[in-house]
């Protein structure tokens, strides 16, 4: 046991630095008990509800299209428009929830994307239905923006990561639960089916709302609002009632608020919280100034986090689920039941790889599956191209995603769908061990606390931009430069991605929100070695340095 323990002071702290009691608080093993990850769970239901919608359109599309009478274009209108006006509501929540709190912002989104679901189920036409949708959109946005926010402020930093994933593993739950609902309800009369598939969608939005009364505000909020005492003892809650470990976090949070001298076990006066704050600005206050012209530390923040969420979305991924119909169309599954089935097992594969990230990320940490998703993805997309041009798949017929045929082919390579499917199944897992969790865990942890809710609204922005513009222009290139180029296109940034990764994207497992926001901030930035080297550069040699001391000191 007394071994054990040396190793680990040892490898944190350097050598001969057992009786180090901040050491010893830094490497005690974190016990978070239920409570925190319940709080975790109840605010990642935000993303069933994004997951929900993209599972339940595919099906839900095909029977509103007839009931309403709905033209081509009113039909992308309908597919399409969520994903946009879901930047509306990743750029106004992100100021709300500074400005009136997290938890508050939770609720709201809630209330938004219930009465949206409400609305599309009972629209007797396609413009009460855009209303509808626009109106579930903004609900959507918000969700996206505070679901990763509120969970990576509120864990500890040895389970960050896999708190924080668990926003991927609730909306692929929402879009596997869309497919399952979508077969159930297929039975029904046209005029009902969609309307209870839409319907259903609300269920979510009443289950957050309920669970939000229950859910304590996030410490880091309260810490800018000078509510020290409440954060105390929330963190008191989420460390499991373990005084050391929440002394350790709330004297990190004070620093980095602006206390040059914080002692956790006494309240600060009025004059200290005076003087903590009399240079800080409102929390909110000029942010987006700060994003728009933002010193060094914040551009690298910037560029690593926005450029992941851009490579999420443009390696393609909504592109291949809306194909995947097709081509287990052409591997001989005729039937729309058949195809829709096999499309849930599409689904089921992407569910069940996630897991595997939220087990993985704090173990070998973000760096890693973000390397290895980006090969996976790149070389599933090549396969991919290289089955369509087998299956001959080389033009499409039909104006909208929802209606695409395929040019048939007198011969059919029963070999090329095989690895067609394969690959397809293939990418989703791979997608889902990577970029699919990663994206939304790095944004939240990388940024300083004044800016984080807006810096992640505007991932929002940027991921939502990228998606609905995937999903809006896929088929106007498929039929431009034929299906297998733009898969090749989409394999071709899969691989810049990997190249991005490896030399910009540092490691953050196991830090603290405050210790990135030092990291980034630093001033060897640049220079030949990756970042995650530097940073683990930079580590080992403030261990040896404080190592050197302590043996001087002796």
């Amino acid at each position: 046991m007394e071994s054990n323990k040396r190793e680990a002071l040892d490898e944190t702290c350097g050598a001969g630095v057992l009786n180090n009691t901040a050491c010893e608080v830094k490497v005690k093993k974190l016990i978070t008990g239920k409570y925190v990850i319940a709080c975790t769970v109840i605010a990642t239901v935000t993303s069933t509800l994004l997951g929900y919608d993209i599972g339940i359109i595919s099906g839900a599309i095909l029977f509103i299209q007839k009931d309403l009478n709905l033209t081509t274009v009113q039909v992308e209108f309908v597919v399409g428009s969520l994903n946009l006006i879901a930047i509306v509501g990743g750029f106004l929540s992100g100021w709300l929830s500074d400005l009136i709190g997290r938890r508050k912002t939770m609720a709201i989104a809630s209330v938004i994307f219930f009465v949206g679901a409400v609305v599309m189920s009972v629209a007797p036409s396609f413009e009460v239905l855009m209303i509808g949708r626009l109106t579930a959109g903004v609900g959507v946005g918000f969700g996206l923006m505070i679901a990763p926010v509120y969970s990576a402020e509120l864990s500890p930093a040895k389970i960050r990561g896999s708190l924080v994933s668990l926003i991927e593993i609730f909306i692929n739950f929402g879009i596997l639960l869309g497919y399952v609902v979508s077969f159930a309800f297929e039975g029904l009369p046209t005029h009902i089916n969609w309307r209870v598939m839409l319907g259903l969608g609300a269920i979510p939005s009443i289950l957050l709302a309920v669970g939000v009364i229950m859910m304590p505000e996030s410490p880091r909020w309260l810490v800018t609002q000078k509510r020290i005492v409440e954060a105390k003892e929330i963190l008191m809650k989420t460390s499991d009632g373990d005084k050391e470990e929440a002394n350790l976090r709330l004297q990190e949070i004070m620093e980095a608020a602006g206390f040059t001298y914080v002692n956790p076990n006494i309240e600060p006066t009025a004059d200290e919280l005076a003087a903590a704050f009399s240079e800080r600005k409102k929390q909110g206050e000029g942010v987006w100034r700060e994003l728009f012209w933002p010193t060094p530390a914040v551009r690298r923040m910037l560029i690593v986090a926005l450029s992941i969420h851009f490579f999420q979305q443009a390696s393609g991924i909504d592109a291949m689920v809306y194909y995947s119909p097709v081509i287990f169309s052409e591997a001989g599954i005729k039937s729309k039941l058949g195809r829709l089935g096999a499309t849930v097992g599409v689904g089921f594969t992407k569910f069940i790889f996630i897991f595997f990230a939220t087990i993985y990320l704090d173990k070998v940490g973000r760096r890693p599956l973000l390397m290895i998703s980006s090969a996976g993805i790149s070389a599933c997309l090549v396969s991919v191209a290289i089955a369509f041009i087998t299956l001959h798949i080389n033009n499409t017929h039909g104006d909208t995603l929802i209606s695409v045929n395929v040019h048939q082919s007198t011969k059919t390579s029963t070999a090329g769908a095989v690895i067609t499917i394969f690959a397809i199944c293939s990418f989703v897992a791979f997608f889902s061990i990577g970029f699919g969790p990663v994206a939304w865990v790095y944004i939240s942890e990388i940024f300083p606390l004044r800016v984080r809710a807006q810096a992640v609204g505007l991932g929002v922005i940027v991921n939502r931009l990228v998606s609905g513009t995937v999903s809006l222009t896929f088929l106007s290139l498929s039929k431009a430069i034929t299906p297998a180029v733009v898969f090749f296109i989409f394999a071709s940034i899969g691989a810049a991605s990997f190249v991005f990764v490896y030399f910009m994207v540092p490691e953050t497992k196991g830090k603290t929100l405050e210790e990135l926001e030092k990291f980034f901030g630093a001033k060897d930035w640049a220079g030949h070695l990756t970042p995650a080297k530097r940073m683990n550069d930079k580590t080992e040699n403030s261990e040896q340095q404080h190592t050197i001391e302590m043996q001087s000191s002796h």
